[in-house]
């Protein structure tokens, strides 16, 4: 059952598609492209809306929804020195080095709009 769902803004919906389903683990519920898609991973919900989507019109005042930013999904991982390397093996871009804190590690990769994930695994 999906409890959260999250708005991204993207570029290309196909290129996130292949992203999300492939380097994730998440499953494609709805795809209207080029406009639109959903996928899901357990209990979140990601709504891909591209260029043509009603997500991505412009503001009263003319500003446009565009990806990128700080505002983030986060994932949990079991091992984050792996799960970071696997990633970058595949070719994908991280924002930062692996960050370790009280709470955890963390490390920000970007989907390939440019919106950060932050993957994080807790610390024991």
């Amino acid at each position: 059952m999906t409890n959260v769902s999250v708005r991204y803004i993207v570029e290309d919906v196909a290129a996130s598609i292949e992203f999300y389903v492939t380097h994730l683990g998440f499953t494609l519920e709805q795809d209207a492209r080029p406009a639109f898609a959903s996928v899901t991973r357990e209990s979140l919900r990601l709504l891909l809306s591209g260029p043509g989507s009603s997500g991505a019109r412009a503001m009263p005042d003319g500003r446009h929804p565009a990806p990128g930013g700080w505002n983030r999904i986060l994932l949990m991982v079991n091992d984050i020195e792996s799960e970071a390397n696997r990633l970058r093996t595949s070719g994908l871009n991280f924002r930062n080095e692996i960050l370790k804190g009280v709470g955890g590690s963390q490390i920000l990769l970007e989907d390939p709009s440019g919106n950060p994930i932050e993957l994080f695994q807790p610390a024991h």
